[in-house]
């Protein structure tokens, strides 16, 4: 069966073949699915954030066995966080006796061991947070190793791009901007970001208070002619024609993935997103410490409902994030995990590859153009009603 065609200014812009991208996920995104995803005609993005320098290095290499197609690079870009070269300990302020930020680390530690997590006591939490290695100067430091292997796409997927945009052009990459308002969206054009993704709160992990539908045509207009691709809640070609329509020139995707074999999540993620409907995802603060879309789970819901200090972004990724190494499937404590997951989540039925992902996605919008709306829709232009001739006056020769 021939391979459909579906090509906008998106796929023209990073040579793919089909306007759809992988969300940038960070520990769900990696080699394979990078991989997988640019092979099968769209472009694939590794989530580089908890990813050390020689880590990235090596993901890097490993993608470029896989695949000589497009891929990209996500990181995160907050500002006041990447503008100085060091790299900060933050495990080591965590790892203070006393004062607010030890006050929160040790409530998290508690409410896990009232939950049924068998968090030791007198532990530090976070300190011995080995999954999370990103901190202040580590973006710096990642970038090192994109420039050095020459990858064609950088995305932003939380904060601005606007330190390094300079230097990347110079080397010949695109950069994705993420964003969540049309202010955000303005902001980033200016400051000369290839392509702009607007994300509505529909989507899972870090999002906004706007949704997709109303956030996609106010950025196009906002920020025109700087190609827009749209985000939240979209999973099948249903969802790309929908963006389309608004303006967009693609769709960024990162529900969809999850769920596919090669998505680098830990089964519970899989088994809970599979589980889920759309009502059953919640934003909170307890997983990060910003507005993040997960799964609702007890602990979360427990957090929320004694309105549980949060420490700031990241420390409580590193705080909180270390209780799953004390879930376990024999004391039923996995099913606190968290699970970022969008609104979309309804759609995702069963596990499948990421290629039989990207192919439904272009053929479901593929026929929904060529004979969905037609057999649905009907239109005409309207013709303009000849004039009227005024009694007794005979028409021109």
């Amino acid at each position: 069966m021939a391979r459909k065609i579906l090509r906008t200014e998106l796929c023209d812009l990073l040579d793919i073949e089909y306007p759809i991208i992988l969300a940038g996920m960070a520990e769900h995104a990696g080699v394979e699915l990078t991989a997988a995803v640019s092979e099968a005609g769209g472009l694939g993005v590794l989530g580089a954030l908890p990813m050390s320098p020689d880590e990235l290095d090596e993901a890097i290499r490993e993608i470029k066995k896989r695949t000589s197609k497009p891929f990209g690079v996500d990181s995160i870009a907050p500002l006041g966080l990447v503008e100085s070269d060091e790299v900060i300990d933050l495990r080591a302020l965590l790892a203070e006796d006393s004062g607010e930020l030890a006050r929160i680390r040790d409530y998290i530690a508690d409410l896990g061991r009232r939950m049924g997590i068998k968090v030791p006591y007198g532990i530090k939490l976070g300190v011995n947070n080995q999954g999370f290695n990103w901190s202040p100067g580590m973006t710096k430091k990642q970038l090192e190793v994109i420039y050095e292997h020459k990858v064609p796409v950088f995305a932003a997927g939380l904060g601005s791009p606007e330190f390094m945009i300079k230097e990347a052009h110079q080397r010949g990459m695109k950069v994705i901007g993420v964003v969540g308002t049309t202010k955000q969206a303005r902001k980033e054009a200016s400051v000369g970001v290839d392509i702009i993704v607007a994300q509505g709160t529909e989507a899972g992990g870090h999002t906004g208070k706007v949704a997709t539908m109303p956030l996609v045509p106010q950025v196009v207009d906002a920020v025109r002619p700087t190609p827009v691709v749209a985000a939240g809640g979209i999973v099948d070609g249903r969802g790309l024609v929908a963006a389309l329509s608004l303006g967009a020139c693609g769709v960024w995707c990162g529900t969809a993935f999850l769920g596919t074999f090669e998505a680098m999540s830990h089964p519970e993620n899989k088994r809970q997103l599979l589980a889920a409907s759309e009502s059953d995802t919640v934003i909170t603060k307890t997983m990060t410490g910003k507005t993040a879309r997960c799964i609702k789970n007890p602990l979360q819901e427990q957090y929320e409902k004694e309105n549980g200090p949060i420490l700031p972004f990241p420390l409580q990724v590193l705080a909180a994030s270390e209780l799953i190494q004390y879930m376990s499937a024999e004391d039923d404590t996995l099913k606190y995990y968290w699970t970022f997951a969008g609104q979309g989540c309804g759609l995702v039925k069963e596990l499948r590859p990421a290629r039989e992902v990207v192919r439904s996605m272009v053929e479901q919008a593929v026929e929904i153009l060529e004979e969905g709306l037609p057999s649905r829709i009907k239109w005409s232009h309207q013709r303009k009603a000849p004039a009227r001739r005024k009694p007794g006056k005979k028409p021109a020769k």
